[in-house]
């Protein structure tokens, strides 16, 4: 298929030349651990995220919704890594340091295409799962995704379209799939809740919310009223057999 980097003015390959360059002139230093956090540490802490997010969802009284929509996260991100296999092998897009010479390339050997990024689309889909289950870890995730997507084109291994591709593609597969996910996780972390791992899903100690409607009586007041009242009708009608 036609290269998507073509030759002449291309906005494509000006932001790449521009933050490649910063690579160019900072420290050894630097680009080893831009190296690092790129390719491994922004998942990484995106994991441990994760976990965080999941520890505190346990506590919630609605934990087993909480805890599904968490474990919604990694699983976009693996449908979309998925989803961007026939994308790569359609698109067939060299790496950028095979057309254009000259750049800092800080992980040379990569030989698979480059369109869409994998690391872009992954912590995208984790920072859009994340959102979508609790804003704040959420707000976090995107913004590891974002430094991602800048340390793949700092890295010298993808294009910023690349990066563009991936984010969208990760939150695609995170937004548009997350009612059907949720759907089909709530049951089961329910009942994982209710069996002997349930810790997993809700803390020890954690009061879980009742179900819609269990706490009203049949007249519509609160439920820990109805006996009450019941009561104060039976005396009643004591009363006045008396």
């Amino acid at each position: 298929m036609a290269e998507l980097a073509f030759e002449g003015p291309n906005p494509d390959v000006d932001v790449l030349d521009g933050i490649n360059g910063l690579a160019k002139d900072a420290p050894h230093w630097v680009n080893r651990a831009m190296e690092y956090i790129g390719e491994y540490g922004i998942i990484a802490a995106l994991a441990v995220l994760c976990l965080v997010a999941w520890w505190a969802a346990r506590r919630k009284p609605n934990a087993p919704a909480a805890v599904a929509g968490l474990v919604w996260a990694p699983l976009a991100a693996g449908l979309a890594l998925l989803a961007n296999i026939p994308i790569r092998a359609f698109v067939e897009r060299p790496r950028p340091f095979k057309d254009h010479a000259g750049l800092e390339v800080l992980i040379p050997g990569k030989s698979d295409f480059s369109f869409v990024s994998d690391h872009a689309t992954l912590t995208m889909a984790v920072g859009v799962g994340l959102f979508v289950a609790h804003r704040t870890y959420g707000l976090i995730g995107i913004g590891l995704a974002l430094l991602e997507g800048f340390c793949r084109v700092y890295m010298g291994v993808h294009y910023p379209t690349d990066v563009v591709g991936g984010f969208a593609l990760g939150t695609a597969v995170a937004l548009l799939l997350a009612p059907l996910a949720q759907a089909l996780l709530v049951p089961v972390t329910g009942a994982i809740g209710r069996s002997r791992i349930g810790w997993l899903v809700q803390a020890p100690g954690v009061v879980a919310e009742p179900a819609a409607g269990a706490a009203q009586s049949a007249d519509g007041g609160p439920a820990d009223e109805a006996p009450d009242a019941a009561a104060r009708h039976d005396k009643r009608d004591k009363d006045l057999a008396a």
